[in-house]
């Protein structure tokens, strides 16, 4: 009967005590395994490395931003010519510029001389200069020298007492030179090289209405209203020597 008891009892005993020890190891948890040092090392490394590539981000004006549509090599182009370091000392950018015949308008050149003069008179109130005066290719009107070109066989000296008497009705004499201006325009096309030889010329008598149609008007002016009313440089510049002479 002992027996028989004890067979009988001891499954159960059995069944509940591997009930238990199965619900204590699901609850159980793995030991990790304590680090290396070289997975330390890369862990370190990949931190450091994440600030590094961080940090630019970071600082305002680190990094250039690139404009949309450029390319690689057109932004680098571009940093190399900003860049100091990498341009000669001294050195500036030139911009190429075109031929005389490559510009619009332009063509054959010409070169001109001629000849005229700065007439003077002495009166009561001061020294009077005498002025003509043309309408420009724009319909405004210039006041300047009376001037012409040379003839063959004639010298300078000639056309501008010529020139003078024809533009002006003014009969002049020649006292000195005032030397030579130049300039240059267009004229049908044709690009015209001009230089003028001034002379400084005494008024000996002559009627201004005597003239020829190609100046407007001839008009007697101070000396220091001359020098304003002309309309060209060049020809400022040479009554003024002219007024060195006379003062």
């Amino acid at each position: 009967m002992a027996e028989d008891r004890g067979a009988s009892e001891a499954p159960v005993i059995g069944s509940e005590a591997p009930a238990g020890a199965a619900k204590r190891r699901r609850r159980r948890r793995r030991p990790t395994k304590p680090a290396t040092p070289k997975a330390e090392a890369s862990k370190t490394e990949g931190a450091s490395g994440a600030q590094t590539d961080a940090a630019p981000s970071r600082s305002r004006g680190s990094r250039r931003r690139r404009r949309p549509g450029r390319s690689a090599s057109a932004a680098k182009r571009a940093a190399k010519r900003k860049d100091p370091k990498t341009a000669a000392p001294g050195s500036k950018r030139k911009r190429k510029r075109k031929p005389v015949s490559a510009q619009p308008g332009a063509g054959p050149t010409k070169r001109e001389v001629s000849a005229g003069g700065v007439v003077y008179r002495r009166e009561d109130d001061g020294i009077e200069v005498v002025l003509a005066s043309r309408r420009t290719r724009r319909g405004d009107l210039a006041w300047g020298l009376a001037k012409g070109g040379i003839e063959d066989g004639e010298s300078m000296e000639d056309a501008a007492v010529r020139e003078v008497r024809e533009e002006t009705g003014i009969r002049a004499e020649i006292e000195t030179s005032l030397g030579e201006t130049r300039y240059f325009y267009v004229w049908e096309d044709v690009r015209i090289r001009k230089t003028v030889h001034f002379f400084l010329m005494r008024s000996v008598g002559g009627d201004p209405d005597d003239r020829d149609d190609e100046m407007e008007e001839v008009r007697w002016f101070p000396l220091e209203r001359a020098l304003k009313r002309a309309a060209y440089r060049g020809e400022r510049d040479v009554l003024q020597r002219a007024a060195e002479l006379l003062r």
